[in-house]
């Protein structure tokens, strides 16, 4: 059969219980500060492209003027180069920071480039252009990325262990991650601290950036207006973060934007209120993956959205007992890396359970065995169950225990129809002998549906115990 499309994002991430960073000297919080080095890279016919630049300056809202040169737009990105960048490297100089630069305008920039080196700045590739990738064809933007990985090692003297595109496609992770050559990969927003993606036999760690701890803000409609407003953004983020402990900053600057006097005194005041505190962490992006990649390295495990038929039935084919029609239908629904988990396989195969027909959901309750019953006694309940029961001391009751149960069994079957089903894992001996009592006396139709709840509960074990 052949696999169902399956969605590929990933709506769950680490979930309610993110890893411990455990970041260097027991710090709350790793700040990590990234300059954005565009100016000379931008949208240009100069560089042979077929327009000016429209993206990130102070005129909100500008147009690409096709075929002509925008003098006020190159002045604004050469401010950055100019000015704003010196501005910003005599503020930055002594803290650790990541350069995102685009190959291109690294190459118009020696003087800039040495002076991010003798820094000891990280620089990391941000493409070959500064330009628009969502339409670009794949083997193109794949290309453009080798191109941009060779110039940097040209102009930089060593190739960049970090990559991002910024204005990327679809594509770009993926063939960023696919060249085998970088540490990490930014082009995420997706979490407050680096993950794991798998790209074909590559292991990729995705380092997250940030676009609302970004001075690009300043440049757009519903943003910053003042300094002040990019401060207080920075440090209540800041302040939330540090009170949660074990997360990762991400801060985003632009030398034509922040390195503004107007702006960059905000900047300066931020890092004088995070010094303030204990416990931070100042790092580059490279320094961060590598102590992730150090503390959690990626381990490969079987995927439930991976898996074709044959192998998903094989693997949650016996979590709903005896049913194995549940799991071959959870197996059309749209699956993803959401569903890698035992909640997310659960919530597939529950999905099913719950819209079967009330005859099909009456099966796979009657497919459960009585409680300390005859089965028990002959050892013939499936591995789940026989392990189930002993948990709450079912496989050791006395004489009298034992009667009472074959006599509870038998009275809820004759009413109801179908055996008592109760997760034993929530409850002792003692409470599941109060429960049968008092359900037995329950209306068949509310026992139906009580029964279907603990048939699904039980479920979430046993997935628990499969995948964790």
């Amino acid at each position: 059969m052949t696999q169902p499309p399956r969605y590929p994002r990933d709506m769950t991430g680490y979930g309610a219980t993110p890893p411990e960073a455990h970041w260097p000297g027991g710090a709350r919080v790793a700040v990590q500060i990234v300059l954005n080095y565009e100016e000379g890279g931008e949208n240009n016919i100069l560089h042979g492209d077929a327009a000016s630049e429209a993206f990130l300056s102070e005129i909100v809202g500008a147009a690409a003027w096709p075929g002509q040169r925008h003098a006020n737009m190159e002045s604004i990105y050469e401010y950055g180069a100019r000015a704003g960048f010196w501005r910003l490297h005599r503020m930055l100089a002594h803290l650790p920071i990541t350069v995102y630069g685009v190959a291109t305008a690294l190459a118009r920039a020696p003087e800039q480039v040495k002076a991010m080196k003798e820094a000891g700045w990280e620089i990391a590739s941000h493409g070959l252009k500064w330009i628009e990738h969502k339409d670009m064809p794949e083997a193109e933007e794949r290309a453009q990325i080798a191109e941009a990985l060779r110039l940097h090692e040209e102009i930089v003297g060593s190739p960049p262990r970090g990559w991002y595109t910024g204005r990327s496609s679809e594509n770009t992770i993926r063939l960023a991650a696919e060249t085998g050559a970088l540490k990490y990969v930014a082009d995420s927003y997706a979490d407050d601290l680096p993950y794991w993606g798998e790209f074909g036999d590559h292991d990729q760690l995705i380092v997250p950036y940030t676009l609302d701890c970004n001075d690009m803000r300043f440049a757009t409609p519903q943003g910053f207006n003042a300094g002040a407003q990019f401060l207080d953004y920075l440090k209540a983020t800041f302040d939330e973060l540090y009170a949660e402990g074990g997360r990762m900053m991400s801060i985003g600057l632009h030398c034509r934007l922040v390195g503004r006097p107007g702006r960059a005194q905000a900047l300066r005041q931020f890092i004088e209120y995070v010094q303030g505190h204990a416990d931070v962490w100042f790092a580059t992006r490279e320094e961060i993956a590598d102590h992730w990649a150090a503390t959690h390295p990626h381990q490969r495990r079987p995927r439930p959205s991976d898996m074709d038929q044959a192998t998903f039935v094989d693997n949650f084919g016996g979590i709903f007992e005896h049913s194995a029609w549940i799991a071959e239908r959870a197996f059309d629904l749209e699956l993803g890396p959401t569903h890698d988990t035992a909640t997310g396989v659960h919530a597939a195969l529950s999905r099913v359970f719950r819209t079967a027909s009330h005859d099909e959901r009456l099966g796979v309750l009657r497919a459960h065995p009585d409680l300390a019953g005859k089965l028990a006694t002959a050892k013939k309940l499936t591995a789940e169950s026989t392990h189930e029961q002993a948990g709450a001391g079912l496989d050791a009751l006395t004489d009298d225990e034992r009667a009472r149960f074959e006599t509870l069994n038998s009275e809820y079957v004759e009413k109801h129809g179908f055996p008592f089903i109760i997760a034993v894992r929530d409850h002792t001996k003692s409470s599941i002998v109060e429960n049968f009592q008092r359900r037995i006396d329950h209306s068949t139709e509310a026992e139906f549906a009580e029964a279907c709840r603990q048939v699904e509960r039980i479920a979430e074990f046993r997935l628990k115990d499969l995948l964790g």
